[in-house]
């Protein structure tokens, strides 16, 4: 059964309205910080699968508008940027990107060890690994073509969309009950920052600031133009055979626009601060998410199944020990540090729109970090995803 783009949008709002309900119901969701449409979206792929199980009927969604969505959110994320607040992170970010950068050896590495020991071809370890992991679906169709031809291995598709569908979902349920544990047991707080440095999901919604219809227009303007040059950005990367991901170079026009307009023109201020970018933040996240939970298809892991679930096994493991014996530490120990983790673990397991949902939750419950959020984002979204596809680059020379 095949599902348009304006269906797929109705059972999408629909499954974000369970998602709330069932975290306003069920306590232990809420504890745990399990972001709304996770719940949702897990519950609905269940019951779709269950609908293939029992009555062989197989729901396909379009996901015309889920990219779209992504995009919107990365790009809203750019424009609520401010350079204060790089800069006010720029040690924080400084430091999780030298150890994000060298675990994504590490995850590499481990994906290889379990392919040899299923005497599998080294290059599906590469499958197991960072690509669908810290890169998501779009970097496994990005580079699945590129490791078929150079190491003569098939059926490596099914294997990286099945990991990144599994780090997705384990990057989401695992984000926030790290960081509140990690809240709990050292009896962190949030640290006492400015008003206005107070945000959540993207800007804060100030106290002297409303929607309204100008502050729409001027939300969509900005939005669409630094989308504009996203895209030729992302067009330029692509003319000298760099692959970065459409969302990131939307991101980058969100913050260059951010950036240069209160200096060209002061009295036009960017919607950093607008309530009105906020709601369009949360609602693309939240959309995005659900249908990106809601049209995985568990039943589809095939010959390679055991495979899978092992590398999924000792990958989350590893995550797990890595955040809070390493990054939690280094990163002081503190409320930030403990956000962030949540951060970190939805984005190197499964994508920033989940570490940014798991930052929402966890900050929802116990209080803002303006920190998290200015550096998760660029991490995820940019840093990260360039460094993964260098070393992606480099692990593949050394396997010759």
């Amino acid at each position: 059964m095949e599902l348009d783009s304006r269906q797929t949008i109705i059972v999408a709002i629909l499954v974000l309205f369970l998602g709330k309900y069932l975290n306003r119901k069920i306590k232990v969701l809420r504890k745990y910080n399990i972001p709304e449409p996770v719940t949702g979206g897990l519950v609905a792929s269940l019951f779709f699968g269950l609908l293939y199980l029992l009555f062989d009927v197989n729901l396909n969604f379009a996901t015309h508008y889920r990219d779209i969505l992504l995009i919107i959110f990365f790009t809203a994320i750019g424009l609520s940027t401010e350079i204060k607040s790089i800069v006010k992170g720029g040690r924080v970010l400084l430091i999780i990107t030298i150890f994000a950068i060298a675990y994504i050896f590490v995850q590499n590495y481990i994906g290889i060890f379990i392919a040899k020991l299923f005497n599998f071809n080294q290059a599906f370890g590469l499958i197991a690994g960072s690509i669908p992991l810290q890169g998501g679906h779009g970097n496994v169709v990005s580079f699945v073509p590129v490791i078929n031809e150079q190491f003569g291995i098939s059926n490596t598709m099914e294997i990286g969309m099945i990991m990144a569908t599994f780090g997705l979902i384990i990057g989401g349920i695992f984000g926030g009950p790290v960081a509140n544990y990690l809240i709990k047991k050292h009896k962190l707080k949030p640290d006492v920052v400015a008003d206005d440095d107070n945000i959540t999901i993207g800007p804060k919604h100030g106290k002297n600031l409303t929607i309204d219809y100008n502050s729409i227009l001027k939300v969509i303007f900005m939005l669409f133009v630094a989308i504009g040059i996203g895209l030729y950005l992302h067009d330029f990367l692509d003319y000298i055979n760099f692959t970065l991901p459409l969302f990131a170079t939307c991101m980058l026009g969100g913050v260059t626009i951010a950036f240069i307009v209160p200096l060209i023109i002061p009295k036009l201020k960017c919607p950093g601060k607008s309530p009105t970018l906020a709601i369009t933040s949360d609602l693309s996240l939240g959309l995005f998410l659900a249908m990106a939970m809601m049209t995985l298809k568990f039943w589809e892991i095939g010959e390679e199944s055991l495979f899978i679930l092992v590398s999924i096994l000792i990958q989350t493991i590893s995550i797990l020990l890595f955040t809070v014996f390493i990054i939690f530490r280094i990163l002081g120990k503190n409320y930030a540090a403990a956000v962030i983790s949540a951060g970190y673990i939805g984005s190197a397991m499964g994508a920033t729109p989940t570490a940014m949902a798991n930052m929402a939750a966890v900050t929802k419950e116990h209080g803002p970090s303006a920190i998290a959020f200015a550096v998760i984002p660029i991490l995820g979204a940019f840093i990260i995803q360039v460094s993964n596809a260098f070393v992606i680059n480099i692990i593949m020379m050394i396997m010759g």
